[in-house]
């Protein structure tokens, strides 16, 4: 996979990351043999971007990713890590954190928010002994939806001079809600940002963040591109997630005309919603997460292959007249990039 750029940086990221949450344990366990099989399956596969956070299983996603890349050539892979969240001793373990966060890990540590610079520091200091190495090459601050004051005026400038003075390579914001990140573009040094399911085949809100991202030199890493799961099957059940929960009626509704208009043109419903993001010229590279060597295979293979234009119009128009999310777009610029 040719590496793309990163707004003026010197980091590339293949077109298709590697998203490591479901390698922390996210909602059920996943053995480290079937975690490292399914890395080194991406690596197979030309994957050369992966995607971590602290607080992916409380720091058991950075740890597994670091021991399945520790014989890769350091040159030869990107990175990212995120910061925000503070990993501290439990006070009170209840055995899992799966109410809390999500992941199927014991609790004995807890994530506190903390977007001021020493705690970016901190945060990054624990993530570079986790993952085992001496360098990131992407810092994202963590949905700082609450603390954005606070990550504007300490996060970002404490991880923009570290870029600066080479410690990183690139700094960007991931989020999963718009607004913020357009302040984040119009107001803060950043490379890129990560928009979690915002830019997909069913829910493209994010087009006027793409636009300033395009205007400013900012660069776009689309992440969830299956929202939650509703478009990972070729066909979404009736129990399919959108959104981290079930999914209402009529998106459902919605994504089962997509996979009817996809199979209709000879492809699948993943398919479209794995290379849609990549049309936009400003996205440089889709984050999906994976849990076993199969998903990756199909993945890099539907990510290396675009579809027809006469695909791309018809799923377009079904966007262009869908009620849930007024005034999108179709498309982006034309055509495919």
């Amino acid at each position: 996979m040719t590496a793309r750029r990163l707004g003026r940086t010197n980091v590339g990221v293949s077109p298709l990351g590697f998203g490591a949450a479901p390698i922390g344990n996210l909602y059920t366990p996943l053995d480290d043999d079937r975690a490292r099989a399914t890395v080194e399956a991406a690596w197979d596969a030309g994957v050369r971007y992966y995607d971590t956070a602290p607080h992916y299983g409380l720091g058991l996603s950075e740890r597994r990713l670091g021991a399945a890349l520790a014989h890769r050539p350091r040159a030869e892979f990107t990175v990212s890590t995120k910061v925000g969240r503070l990993l501290e001793p439990h006070p009170a373990p209840t055995g899992s954190d799966l109410a809390a966060g999500g992941f199927a890990v014991p609790d004995t540590l807890i994530r506190r928010p903390d977007y001021s610079r020493d705690g970016v520091l901190r945060s990054l200091e624990g993530s570079l002994t986790r993952l085992g190495l001496d360098r990131v090459d992407i810092v994202y601050v963590h949905d700082p939806d609450d603390h954005l004051d606070t990550a504007l005026g300490q996060a970002l400038p404490a991880l923009a001079a570290l870029r600066d003075q080479g410690v990183i390579g690139a700094v960007g914001v991931g989020m999963n809600t718009v607004s913020p990140l357009l302040r984040v573009v119009a107001e803060a040094d950043v490379d890129a940002v990560m928009v979690a399911g915002r830019w997909t085949l069913i829910d493209r809100t994010a087009r006027p963040l793409l636009e300033a991202c395009e205007r400013r030199g900012v660069s776009v890493v689309a992440a969830a591109p299956f929202n939650s799961g509703l478009l990972s099957r070729p066909r979404p059940a009736d129990d399919a997630s959108f959104d981290y929960g079930p999914a209402p009626a009529e998106t459902l509704r919605r994504a089962r005309h997509l996979a009817d208009i996809c199979a209709a043109h000879h492809t699948v419903l993943p398919h479209a919603a794995l290379r849609f993001p990549l049309r936009a010229p400003v996205v440089a590279g889709v984050v999906a997460g994976f849990r076993t060597p199969d998903e990756v295979i199909s993945a890099a293979r539907w990510s290396a292959m675009d579809l027809p234009e006469s695909t791309w119009s018809a799923l377009d128009e079904t966007a262009e007249t869908a009620q849930p999310f007024p005034g999108c777009r179709a498309g982006w610029g034309g055509g495919a990039s």
